[in-house]
Formats: structure tokens, sequence, C-alpha cells
């Protein structure tokens, strides 16, 4: 507990060796960066955690991962919420803000294969697992003769059900692999050109209320301007969507170094890849968010209307 006296935070994070990992990374540079700051934890058990066998669209899409910790934000029992920034719905709670985006780690899919093989010569039939619509899309576009299959759980279930050969192969987020120090397992990182990440994937959000200043302004020094940018216009192109969690839905965006311009790659589709549609803008670095309201218009306007429509 804080002692008497002494400025605190207390942040609020999931359980798993992941989330833990980032809660301890952002712990530690708050401490780094305001010497005296007591930084707690809490861990917060959400629904995501607690039901592991069926799909995560069934829960209730990626607010099943935050419900919990936002709850606890609002009721003051915690300060400071790290999350993963791809599990964060487009809309926050009301009276939640998104205080600060760090330094953004790899944002690319891997493929981990129990034969080493990468996803373009694994054998036809394989089984590939993921829990991603957006990647179950994005496999069968690139090999419609490999077989893909629910995989749930976290990293290390993940990694175990492959080596056991529950499946022939996985696909995981690379930040993720990387912060636990599993980088040795991956057999390929896969190119945003035929894997498009997810919105915000290898970012970090922290979480915190919009009255709560004191801790806007400690964590305002882990604020990192690329992030910032290329996170506006993700989340900005997710909620012109309006993507409901049973639709593939991609977006990645880089910032032109010494340009002053972001580059924003999205993509809309269906689980069986019957059809994709994708595009991309681009634009100075200070129009990032409308960017992604632009992108989204022209998505719906080809098509993604009646996509989403359908999928819900």
């Amino acid at each position: 507990m804080s002692t008497p006296g002494r400025a605190s935070v207390v942040i609020g994070t999931r359980g798993s060796p992941l989330a833990r990992w980032q809660a301890d990374h952002i712990a530690a540079a708050l401490a780094r960066l305001h010497p005296g700051l007591e930084v707690e934890q809490r861990i917060i058990v959400t629904d995501g955690d607690r039901f592991q066998a069926g799909p995560v669209v069934d829960l209730g899409g990626k607010g099943v991962w935050v419900k919990e910790i936002e709850e606890a934000l609002l009721a003051g029992t915690i300060d400071l919420a790290v999350h993963s920034l791809k599990d964060v719905p487009a809309q926050l709670a009301s009276g939640l803000v998104l205080a600060a985006i760090p330094v953004r780690a790899d944002p690319r899919d891997v493929l981990i294969s129990r034969s080493g093989q990468s996803l373009g010569t694994l054998p036809p039939g394989s089984r590939v697992g993921t829990s991603s619509l957006r990647r179950v899309c994005q496999v069968r576009a690139l090999r419609s003769d490999l077989q893909v299959e629910l995989l749930r759980g976290n990293v290390d279930t993940r990694l175990r059900k492959v080596a056991e050969g529950i499946v022939d192969a996985a696909i995981l987020a690379a930040a993720g692999l990387d912060r636990l120090g599993l980088a040795g397992r991956i057999t390929e990182r896969l190119e945003p050109e035929a894997m498009l990440p997810a919105i915000g994937q290898g970012a970090l959000a922290l979480e915190t209320r919009a009255d709560d200043a004191r801790v806007r302004e400690l964590c305002a020094a882990l604020s990192d301007p690329d992030a910032e940018v290329t996170v506006a216009a993700e989340r900005a192109l997710l909620a012109g969507l309006g993507a409901g969690c049973r639709t593939p839905v991609a977006g990645y965006a880089v910032v032109q170094s010494g340009a002053g311009v972001v580059v924003l790659r999205g993509l809309v589709g269906r689980p069986d890849a019957s059809e994709i549609l994708r595009d991309e803008v681009r634009g100075p670095v200070d129009r990032a968010a409308a960017l992604g309201s632009t992108l989204a218009d022209r998505l719906r306007a080809r098509g993604a209307d009646r996509i989403l429509a359908e999928l819900g």
C-alpha cells in the first residue's frame, strides 16, 4: 500500500504475463521519470480472462479485455490502466481518456510454425491457429489451402499448442513475443503488405479519468509523437467504420521520417476472404485523425457499408 503523504499511482492491469510485463514497464518508466512516486499495481480479471472456450466475438468483442478495468478507473479504485491498444474499443467509456501512447513496438504479426516453415511454404491442409477474424480473412486470402482453427489463450498457451501439435502453426502479434523475450520462437515476421496489422497493434494505451489532471500530467512524459500520430489515424479509421466485432478490419499507419507525412492503409473484408477491400491515404501528420475518417469514408463508398451491415 502507498505510504501516507507520498505521491502514488495505482495501475490496473490484467493478470496475464504479457499484461503484467506491460504494467511493470510503465510503472518503471513512471518511477524513473518522477523520483519519489510510489507506483502500485492491482490485478483485475476481465471477461476475456474468465471465458477461454469460445471465440472472442461471442463474448462481445474488444471490450471484454478492458470493461472491468475501465469500471475500476471510474470507481476510483485505480488511477491508471495499461492496455494493449488493439484491445481498446474505438469509443472509450464516458469520462475516460487516453493520457499517452508510448513508443510503439513492432506492429507486425508473426508466424510460429512447428516445422519451421514459413506461411508460404506450409504444406496444404496445415492447421493455422488464431482467434482473430482479421487474421483469418488474410490467411485465407494468402493460402486458401490451409485450415484456419480457433486458438485462444495467453502467449504461452498458444505456443504450447503449436509445440504439442494441436495446430501446425499460429499467428500472433510480434510485440507480445518480443516483450516476453520469446522472439526466438518466431518463424517469420509477416510484412504489412501481406498481413495488415490490427488497429493499434504494438502500441500501449495509458488510460485514465478525464478529470484527473495529476495522472494525465505524470503520463504526458511517456508520450511518443509518432505513436500518437499513427494511433490517431488508425483509431479514427476504426471509429469511422463503426465496425462490429464480426467484421475483419485492419489499419496501419506510418510516419514518413522527415517529411511530416503519415500514410494510412486500411482493410475491410469477410472472414472467408470472398471479398476484401483495401485502400490508402496520405497527408500531413497534423491531420492524422481526419485522414482516418477520410479512409473510412472511401472504404464505405467502395462497399464496406454493405459488408458491415451484413456481418454486424
